[in-house]
């Protein structure tokens, strides 16, 4: 089957139907998933999908209709269905489709040798993984290691001539085990996911990490309620950042229910805080030569140095906003409709090393769990549960559990006052070590 004359195809066939506009979102794709627990195998599974997703505008409606079976008449059916759904909704003056804008490609989007690599090294990897992270004397029990990959191809097409595709691959292996210590049991687990198979991480440094955050939240002490400097570990860095991206959301600017939306080109978080969002980096795992719409994608700055340099659209909220769209529509597969999402976001480095910002702390939090919403997008407060490492004397003390942190968003992120140095470009979403001069840490 050639997806794009049947991209193509569809398009003209739902003009004929009655659409004033159409847009084909053809997705199909293969994943493979391998569990082992405890040196056996636990599941395999394997299977390919694809499917449909028609959009149509039908005198400024709406509609939009999928179905996973290529079948002629499932397609016709399920177009007429789009074109009927448009017709008994509400015209909106801001619906659009994008235009067939250039685009340029990435490099290191796909690899072909993760399906030719034999099913039985990649068990044999979950097992290796599994065996090694047992293999320390303080991990008790394991919950399971994993290998998975993914392939996919898409191609997107329009009424305005728009026709384009490609193709992203990736694959993960991961491990979680529990420590345990008399009547305490904690859980700790780490996984490494790369688009191209020989850019995983070494199994020995997964398993010693996922060891080492399984016991070293043993034997955990209360501190008292105080004000104290929070230092954000990489791994918790999102409930922080994430909440500077959901208030920056195109739509969520546009319906005036986010903190940031009269911030636009005005200092609002620490000069040390610069946020890129980069769809063009070799091998990203969020990388892509344009968006879900079939926009551009590119590499962005929506924070420089503290200051809030843009929003994030969509074709639909930049039309509603009266700006264009950004590159930032997000699709999750054929059966859904465009969003709004980053593709591989990150905090700017700093000067300091982790260790130099610990040793510069001479009393506070090395937050490295949390629970609960991190920020409101809407109002700018900021709340949730707490765990990680005390500090004392500029040194790690103890593990804390059972804590709480609070503020405003605008006063924590003013209070950055060290950033790390250790970002990992790896992952699609990433911040280095920083540290928050003051936070309300609820304790004892």
């Amino acid at each position: 089957m050639n997806v794009h004359d049947l991209a193509e195809r569809l398009v003209r066939r739902g003009l004929r139907f009655g659409a004033d506009d159409v847009e084909i979102y053809v997705q199909t794709s293969r994943n493979l998933s391998v569990r082992v627990r405890n040196a056996d195998i636990e599941t395999i599974q394997e299977a390919a999908s694809g499917g449909v997703g028609f959009r149509v505008l039908v005198n400024g409606s709406m509609g939009f209709s999928h179905c996973n079976d290529f079948n002629e008449k499932a397609l016709d059916e399920t177009m007429k269905k789009a074109i009927a759904f448009a017709r008994l909704t509400t015209p909106d003056e801001f619906n659009a489709l994008p235009g067939n804008l250039p685009h340029h490609d990435v490099e290191g989007l796909y690899d072909p040798s993760i399906a030719g690599i034999d099913t039985g090294k990649k068990i044999d990897m979950a097992l290796e993984l599994e065996e090694l992270t047992m293999q320390d004397a303080r991990v008790t029990h394991s919950s399971g290691a994993s290998f998975g990959e993914w392939e996919s191809e898409m191609v997107i097409a329009n009424s305005h001539g728009l026709l384009k595709s490609y193709r992203s691959s990736s694959c993960s292996v991961g491990v979680s085990v529990v420590a345990q210590k008399g009547d305490q049991r904690n859980t700790g687990g780490r996984s490494t996911s790369r688009r191209f198979f020989a850019d995983l991480e070494p199994l020995d440094e997964v398993a010693a990490e996922a060891a080492k955050r399984a016991w070293e939240m043993l034997d955990p002490q209360m501190v008292r309620t105080q004000r104290a400097p929070v230092i954000y570990d990489p791994r918790v860095a999102r409930s922080l950042i994430g909440g500077i991206i959901s208030a920056i959301n195109g739509d969520r600017v546009n319906q005036g229910a986010s903190f940031l939306q009269d911030s636009l080109n005005e200092p609002f978080a620490s000069e040390l805080l610069t946020i890129v969002d980069d769809a063009t980096r070799a091998r990203g795992l969020g990388s892509k030569p344009f968006d879900g719409e079939g926009m551009p994608a590119f590499k962005r700055t929506l924070v420089e140095q503290g200051v809030l340099k843009g929003f994030l659209h969509n074709t639909y909220s930049a039309k509603r906003a009266g700006t264009e769209s950004t590159g930032n529509a997000s699709r999750g597969g054929f059966t859904r409709l465009p969003g709004i999402g980053t593709h591989n976001l990150y905090a700017e480095p700093g000067q300091h090393t982790p260790e130099q910002i610990i040793a510069n702390t001479q009393r506070g939090l090395l937050l490295t769990g949390v629970t609960g919403y991190g920020i409101n997008a809407v109002n700018g407060n900021y709340s949730g549960g707490a765990s990680g490492f005390w500090i004392e004397n500029g040194q790690i003390a103890h593990p804390v559990q059972g804590l709480t942190i609070a503020g405003s968003a605008r006063d924590i992120l003013q209070g950055i006052d060290m950033m790390g140095n250790d970002v990992d470009m790896s992952l699609s979403f990433t911040a280095p070590t920083f540290r928050i001069r003051e936070m309300q840490i609820g304790g004892a």
